[in-house]
């Protein structure tokens, strides 16, 4: 036993293992315990693959497979037949999440019809009218994607295809309607000058069928007498000519009554980018255009009411947009979404991002992170940890001005509505996402890798909105990890002894659990074999906890599951013992920064229980001391009489065991009584409670009140209104404080 324990703790201090006391782990297949019932994906009903729905703009842009059948069957499976249609749909829903697997951009119809022909050629017709009745139900459709290194990008684009499609639709009916209206002004003045009230334009206009019953001359000449003639500045002309062409030409969204004409109009400016770089350059090029549009917008309006004066604005537009746009402005155009991979974040390009989020542009960046498990360059096998790309999170955050929205790819179908809103965000917004694309180096789906990350801190999720509101508490969103208020998430472990006895455990799921997954860290795990187990193993969560001095007694260590579902256990080296401290440590920060276990709401909290716990023991002693007649002693810094003692520290009166009251002097500022009803109960000058309003209140909430005091200084006495309902069993329930 001494031996092993000292075998242990050598590999734990040095990364060597004894040949004949532990054994490696490598092509053991081992992955952590609680990962024992996800071997098959396919086989449970989870949030993936999604069918990214075509046409919608609001936060059902994305829907689970599994949704969308029970959404089927809500309608579809009713009466007699309705527990054979669930049955049938559900394992087509399985086939087709088999078929998703691997698949690119197979629409969910096409998954349907593909999984429906695997079974109806064999199935009888009962089988056949199920899917028929559920397929039915089914009014949408879209391509249909699973939880794999394409994720992020396809699902952030077509999120951000659905917010620019409705942005669109108001830039381009806004952008219609004026050159409507002044095209209405030039044709206007057109009809009004001697052209228009041509005898070749008058019958022009009226066409062939009337040619022959008027006199268009002489309607000329009527014309040119009977109308006045509005004096049209050619100035004014040429302004409206030249809006009319800026409006029309413009290449941000594709104009109705500009693209009447195909072969003329221009063609639109792209918005999706792969580098930072080059939406950058892009913006800065296009932004004479953005300028000469915003411009052209906002004369037109005025143009459009008659309220450009050439005296007053031709000085104040001809320097427009100098200083760039305001914010305001720039919300109308397109946003820029730019998709880059980390491995593609050189200094270059770093830097490029940086200047997007600092500047305050509207583009958006999906940075999307395959590994965060890297060594570190030293070759010492310290873990990165995901350092890096969490480092352009936070530094984003510290921005202030920046949506930042960080998830694992298997959270992001939770995150549409945030996804969304990071999107239409005025200003710049960065969505960092793990794709879970690192799980090639672990055997395990990239789902599973992701949501381990998530669920490990290595990768915690978190919202960071500038426009929620004007404090972190508002801006700052942490909920969406797993028990949220511990250093790590704490499940349930069941499993069967070798005697076969059901067992269970609490198992704590940390960094070293999610490290423990990826073959290339095998080399800082050790397999400890069933006869060499012993008490000097212990959990990793519980050895964060321990403060080491000098040489260890305890060896942290792991459960994992073999190929066979077989219990084994791992020790770990020290080496992953640090690195998951560190990641404690960063997920503190973020915990302070959701208001949870907030060192300075904690170190006020404190200050206060000490302030008051003074307060009540110097209440305590000058209540003994006038009870028994001694001296009072005054606080330091206080005189105080005897008859000034006397004053402070009243007796209670008699009290009437009919009268409801509370023993204040008594009362320990438990905030009971005040919440359930603060116009009934309130306190005085020492936050001492009492009764404020008798008829505030029912006697069912004084005797609620009596029974959720701490220090049982509440009397309910008997009630006032004979009427109340209950009253026998509250009267038997309010003795207990008489």
């Amino acid at each position: 036993m001494e031996a092993d324990t000292q075998a242990h703790i050598a590999f734990f201090l040095t990364g060597r293992r004894p040949s004949d006391l532990l054994d490696a782990v490598d092509g053991l297949g081992l992955r952590p315990a609680l990962f024992a019932g996800y071997r098959e994906l396919s086989q449970l009903r989870y949030d993936f693959p999604l069918l990214l729905v075509e046409g919608r703009t609001d936060a059902q842009f994305a829907q689970s497979l599994s949704s969308v059948i029970d959404n089927a069957l809500a309608s579809a499976a009713r009466g007699s037949d309705g527990e054979r249609i669930r049955k049938h749909a559900l394992r087509l829903e399985q086939e087709i999440r088999t078929l998703a697997r691997g698949a690119t951009a197979d629409s969910f119809s096409v998954l349907w019809d593909k999984a429906a022909a695997r079974f109806t050629k064999a199935a009888d017709k009962s089988f056949e009218d199920s899917l028929r009745r559920t397929r039915a139900a089914i009014k949408i459709n879209g391509a249909v994607v699973d939880c794999d290194a394409a994720l992020p990008s396809r699902l952030m684009q077509h999120a951000w295809a659905a917010g620019q499609r409705q942005k669109a639709e108001g830039f381009r009916k806004d952008i219609d309607r004026l050159v409507l209206k002044l095209s209405d002004i030039l044709k206007a003045d057109y009809e009004r000058s001697d052209a228009g009230r041509s005898a070749k334009h008058l019958q022009a206009s009226v066409g062939t069928g009337f040619g022959d019953a008027f006199d268009f001359d002489a309607m000329s000449r009527m014309l040119s007498k009977a109308l006045p003639r509005d004096a049209f500045p050619e100035s004014r002309r040429k302004r409206i000519r030249e809006l009319l062409l800026t409006l029309n030409e413009q290449q941000f969204i594709p104009s109705k009554v500009a693209s009447a004409d195909k072969s003329s109009a221009a063609q639109p400016y792209p918005f999706l980018f792969e580098s930072c770089s080059d939406a950058l350059a892009a913006f800065r090029q296009r932004m004479p255009k953005v300028i000469e549009l915003a411009k052209a917008i906002a004369v037109a309006g005025l143009e459009i009411e008659g309220q450009y004066s050439e005296a007053r604005h031709d000085a104040l537009f001809e320097q427009f947009g100098a200083n760039g746009l305001d914010p305001q402005d720039l919300a109308q155009f397109p946003d820029y979404l730019v998709c880059v991979n980390a491995e593609k974040i050189q200094a270059l390009e770093h830097a490029h991002l940086m200047e997007i989020l600092t500047s305050g542009l509207p583009i958006k960046v999906l940075l999307q992170i395959d590994d965060i498990l890297e060594e570190a360059p030293n070759g010492e096998g310290n873990l990165t940890a995901a350092m890096r790309s969490r480092q352009i999170a936070n530094m984003a955050i510290g921005l202030n001005e920046v949506y930042v929205l960080q998830s694992s790819s298997s959270n992001l179908y939770r995150f549409r509505e945030p996804m969304l809103r990071g999107l239409t965000y005025r200003g710049p917004a960065l969505f960092s996402v793990f794709s879970g694309a690192s799980a090639k180096a672990s055997g395990l789906p990239p789902y599973l890798m992701a949501a381990a990350a998530m669920e490990s801190r290595a990768f915690p999720a978190f919202i960071y909105d500038p426009s929620a509101g004007p404090n972190w508490a508002t801006r700052f969103y942490l909920e969406a990890n797993s028990q949220v208020d511990l250093d790590w998430p704490i499940q349930t472990f069941t499993y069967e002894d070798e005697l076969h006895q059901r067992v269970s455990e609490e198992i704590a799921f940390t960094l070293v659990d999610f490290v423990a997954s990826d073959h290339r860290y095998a080399k800082h795990l050790a397999r400890v074999p069933r006869d060499k187990w012993n008490g000097s193993m212990i959990a990793v969560d519980a050895s964060l906890t321990r403060e080491r001095k000098g040489l260890p007694d305890k060896v942290p260590s792991l459960l994992m599951v073999d190929a066979d579902n077989v219990l084994q256990k791992v020790i770990v080296d020290e080496r992953m013992i640090r690195e998951a401290r560190r990641c404690r440590e960063m997920w503190h920060s973020l915990q302070e920064l959701g208001g949870i276990h907030n060192s300075h709401a904690e170190k006020l909290l404190a200050r206060e229980k000490k302030a008051w716990e003074e307060r009540m023991q110097q209440a305590t002693e000058l209540q003994a001391a006038a009870s028994i007649g001694a001296p009072v002693l005054a606080a330091p810094g206080t005189a105080t009489s005897p008859a000034a003692a006397s004053e402070t520290v009243e007796q209670e009166p008699e009290r009437s065991p009919d009268e409801a009251y509370i023993e204040t002097p008594r009362c320990s500022t438990c905030n009971e009584c005040t919440t359930l009803n603060n116009k009934m109960f309130s306190y005085d000058g020492n936050q001492q409670a009492f009764i404020a309003d008798i008829n505030a209140g029912t006697y069912a909430q004084l005797v609620e009140a009596a029974e959720s005091c701490q220090v049982s200084i509440i009397h309910p006495g008997k009630p006032r209104n004979p009427k109340e309902p209950g009253l026998e069993e509250l009267l038997k329930r309010a003795e207990l404080f008489i």
